[in-house]
Formats: structure tokens, C-alpha cells, sequence
């Protein structure tokens, strides 16, 4: 079959068969004239691409899982189940907010609500900063992540932000004592998201660098914490600390 017919079988738009091919992922054989001409075996193909695709995989990773072992592909399953059995109890958890909501609709319980739905939301839209082994190590930590950690570890943030800002009024040097002991602080709470784990902190520098595309609600939220002489300051100090 050629492209086009290729494509209507199977769901798909040409375009995509072309991109696909250009990144290695789907390549068919060529004719006399130098047309794309697609068989059976590629069909199969291209229905593991979909749906590696739709379980949240990047294409570039998708190649390496189908050209390597069955082992390679059998863990990344693995990991993206655990992720979206994450994603369901934080469903899970909406819909028993909900549900004790509706039972007594008290503003406390409302705003719950908000806040477990919050923490869906945070989930969607930073995994593509993860590969899917950080994905799985952070859906395993989240497992005791609850609305009160959350706010806590805010608060603890909101607090370490204001004594930095703090120092610096105060001139303090960024290897001095008072630096160094916020630079320990920092670094806990990194921790305490990261557990230690390097593919973790590769994930969250990757997010924090892409910090323009962040959804809306994400930057508004964000705010308390954009103050550059803060981040500036900090450098340095955990620089010394070295």
C-alpha cells in the first residue's frame, strides 16, 4: 500500500507516516519510483507506536522500547501502569471529596476539593519533564503525599524564601555561617521532593528551566518565589557549600 492508503487503513495522516519515518520509528520500504510503500508488518508497527504513544510514552523512547528487548518494553509498561494506578487514586481521592462534600457541603470540605483536583492537575502537566523511570519513583512517593504535606512543605518554602530575602538585606556573605545553614534547608526540602534520586532532580532542573511554559495557574503560584537576587544568592551559597 502507499502512503495515503496506508494511512486510511490505518487511522492515521500521511503527514504523520512522515514523521514517523523521519525519526526511524515507522520505516517502509521504497518502490521503483521512490514512494513509500507500506506491508502488513508495518501496520503492526504502527499500532504499538499509537499505543505506546497513548499510554503517554515520547517518541523517541518509543523507537528505543520496540528496536530493543522485551524486557526494555515490559518495564516501561510496567512504570506507566504505575503512574496511571497514581493518577486513579488521585481520582480516587476527588471523588470521595466529592462525595462527603455533597453529603455535607460545608466550605472546608469545598475547597478540599479544589486541592485534591489541584494536585491532579500538578501531576498531568510536569510529567513530560520525567522520563518514565522518574515518573514511577515520583508516583511511588506520592503515594503519602497528601493536601497537608503539600501545605506544609509550601509554608516551608514561603518561610526559607522570606529569610533569604532576609540575608540579603542584611549584606550576609553567601559562604558565611547563616548562608550556609539556608543553603542546607534548600536543600532538604529539594529532598524531600526528590528522595536523593538523580533522575528526579534531572526531571525537576528540566521543569524549572522551562519555566515560561508553564501553565497560567502554575506561574501565578510561582510568584512568591520569582525574586532573582533569592535564586542569584543561593547559587552562590550552595556553590561554597561545595
Amino acid at each position: 500500500m502507499k502512503a495515503r492508503e496506508f494511512a486510511e487503513l490505518a487511522g492515521v495522516t500521511v503527514r504523520t507516516l512522515h514523521h514517523y519515518d523521519r525519526l526511524g520509528l515507522l520505516r517502509p520500504r521504497r518502490n521503483g519510483s521512490g514512494y513509500r510503500v507500506y506491508a502488513e508488518r508495518d501496520l503492526e508497527r504502527l499500532e504499538q507506536i499509537v499505543a505506546l504513544k497513548f499510554l503517554g510514552l515520547p517518541l523517541g523512547e518509543i523507537r528505543g522500547l520496540l528496536d530493543g528487548d522485551a524486557g526494555s518494553l515490559s518495564d516501561a509498561l510496567r512504570m506507566q501502569r504505575e503512574v496511571l494506578e497514581d493518577r486513579r487514586r488521585l481520582l480516587d481521592r476527588a471523588i470521595g471529596a466529592i462525595a462527603e462534600a455533597e453529603r455535607n457541603p460545608q466550605p472546608a470540605l469545598l475547597r478540599r476539593i479544589i486541592e485534591v483536583i489541584g494536585m491532579q492537575e500538578n501531576t498531568n502537566w510536569t510529567e513530560k519533564y520525567y522520563s518514565p523511570e522518574a515518573r514511577a519513583k515520583i508516583a511511588e512517593r506520592g503515594k503519602d503525599w497528601t493536601p497537608e504535606k503539600q501545605e506544609e512543605s509550601s509554608r516551608a518554602w514561603l518561610e526559607l524564601f522570606r529569610d533569604v530575602e532576609a540575608a540579603i538585606g542584611a549584606g550576609e556573605d553567601p559562604a558565611g555561617s547563616r548562608a550556609q545553614a539556608l543553603a542546607a534547608r534548600w536543600r532538604k526540602l529539594v529532598e524531600g521532593f526528590t528522595g536523593g534520586d538523580a533522575e528526579i532532580s534531572a526531571g525537576l532542573r528540566k521543569l524549572y528551566a522551562d519555566q515560561a511554559a508553564w501553565p497560567a495557574e502554575a506561574q501565578e503560584q510561582m510568584k512568591p518565589f520569582r525574586n532573582p537576587k533569592v535564586w542569584a544568592f543561593m547559587n552562590q551559597a550552595m556553590g561554597c557549600g561545595k
